[in-house]
């Protein structure tokens, strides 16, 4: 049996000191397979986006560690890019030049960039925006191109944090079929965050759901659908697992 490509052992944060101290995760454990598309689902305040955080390497566990084939992450790196709610795209560059971002900090050269850029544009059906601002661009559109920014670099995982949760139902909709799509073309390992129960059950193979704070696995959930298609929206199971997930993160 192969190792995880993502291991997150026993990690904790707390903030603050003494008397003040607030525990924010506790004794946090998971692991996520290569080519694997996980959920974390938990409420507003559980810890999730301090958990991706920390395994983005932009946070610090107080205990614990968390590993990437088999390496102790201690900061940001190559081999993780991360996706926000807000999008986080430079107004002042177009969308090509935005996704070109992370290949320019690393030094790629002109010809390969401009290769992988074009390459990008395709996946993301946005090669007749290239020229475009993100202010000329629908919400939907914005995150499409904060995906490919992320997946430029070719990281080893994908990290999402609530990405479509300021989009109206339609274009949320239409952005987890995107995402699926993505993560079975690219076989691209994921961790999502979100809160939305029916979101999580359409993406995920598992979902991990956390216990309000201070965050906790309290329970790991397989889901029952091999291929995710609007028509499980509608399936027993579905519905069932809806309302199960939605007493435990009630």
């Amino acid at each position: 049996m192969s190792e995880p490509k993502l291991v997150v052992d026993d990690v904790s944060r707390s903030f603050g000191r003494g008397r003040k101290a607030s525990l924010a995760l506790d004794g946090v454990s998971m692991e996520v397979a290569a080519g694997e598309l996980v959920c974390l689902l938990g409420s507003s305040g559980c810890g999730k986006s301090t958990l991706l955080n920390i395994i983005a390497g932009l946070d610090v566990a107080t205990a614990g560690d968390v590993r990437v084939d088999g390496e102790v992450v201690v900061g940001p790196g190559a081999d993780r890019g991360v996706v926000f709610q807000g999008y986080s795209l430079f107004p002042w560059r177009t969308v090509a030049e935005n996704i070109a971002f992370g290949l320019e900090v690393g030094g790629l050269g002109r010809e390969p960039r401009r290769a992988r850029v074009a390459e990008l544009l395709g996946i993301m059906n946005l090669t007749e925006h290239a020229d475009k601002l993100p202010r000329e661009l629908s919400g939907g559109m914005r995150q499409r191109v904060a995906i490919g920014r992320a997946l430029a670099p070719e990281p080893d995982v994908l990290l999402l944090d609530e990405p479509f949760a300021a989009l109206d139902a339609q274009t949320r909709r239409s952005m987890q079929d995107f995402l699926l799509t993505l993560w079975k073309r690219t076989g691209c390992t994921i961790v999502m965050v979100t809160h939305d129960v029916e979101e999580a059950i359409y993406l995920a193979g598992r979902i991990y759901v956390m216990s309000p704070r201070p965050g906790r696995i309290a329970e790991q959930v397989t889901v029952p659908f091999g291929d995710r298609a609007l028509h499980v929206l509608r399936d027993p199971r579905f519905l069932d697992l809806r309302d199960e997930l939605a007493e435990m993160v009630a």
